[in-house]
């Protein structure tokens, strides 16, 4: 499998690239944001391993452009771990993130993950209430409307739609939509949730599809 690198830190770069190379992946290594989205687009990748504090070309500006074009899996490196930076991360699309300092091994372990997953086959329309989920297309509408969604909002609302009238704990939600086990104390599902209620049910008053299991975590349903 072939692993792009896009890391500006030489020091870094080569460790990633040695590494890598020594667990069985092809690795190709970019040292600024611009060669990276030009790798990033020109050849196919399994993978991508994307640091975010880049001069010229940062991270979040190359996964934005790549997103437009590609759904490769991305391994965000960032130096800072405030809540807000990981949730602008997931919400451009980031499959995972890494804060650093990181472990190898722990590194690996994520990249494996994301690799594991493999292509999803997306070939039916979801339904719930009034909303619509065109899986293809990547479109939602409710009561008619379209709605907006970053990638990471859709894939949150597809399996909440696609396990629906089930209640799904905070963990669960997060391994399955993100890939990652988040701290107890950390609250991105809870922001996550919230972002998402606040264009699915807050513009329709009525009906609300996504409901708070206090104590647990969440259903989506239809309440009579």
């Amino acid at each position: 499998m072939r692993i792009l690198v896009v890391e500006d830190e030489s020091k870094a770069a080569d460790y990633l690239q040695q590494g890598l190379a020594e667990s069985g992946y092809v690795v190709d290594v970019a040292r600024n944001g611009t060669d990276g989205l030009h790798l990033a687009l020109e050849r196919s990748y399994d993978a991508i391993v994307l640091d975010v504090m880049m001069p010229g070309l940062d991270g979040w500006q190359v996964l934005q452009q790549l997103r437009a074009h590609d759904d490769v899996p991305v391994l965000f490196l960032t130096a800072r771990g405030e809540l807000e930076d990981r949730l602008k991360g997931l919400d451009l699309g980031a499959d995972d993130y890494l804060v650093k300092p990181f472990s190898f091994a722990e590194l690996l372990a994520r990249l494996r993950t994301l690799l594991r997953r493999g292509p999803v086959r997306a070939d039916q329309n979801l339904a719930l209430g009034d909303l619509r989920i065109d899986v293809l297309k990547r479109r939602v509408t409710r009561a008619t409307t379209r709605i907006t969604l970053t990638n990471k909002e859709f894939t949150l609302l597809q399996y909440f739609v696609t396990h629906q009238g089930e209640v799904l704990s905070r963990s669960l939600i997060a391994s399955m939509v993100w890939d990652m086990n988040f701290d107890s104390d950390t609250n991105v599902v809870d922001v996550a949730v919230r972002r998402l209620r606040q264009k699915i049910d807050d513009p329709f008053p009525g009906a609300r599809l996504i409901h708070t299991v206090r104590g647990v975590g969440y259903r989506c349903e239809v309440e009579d």
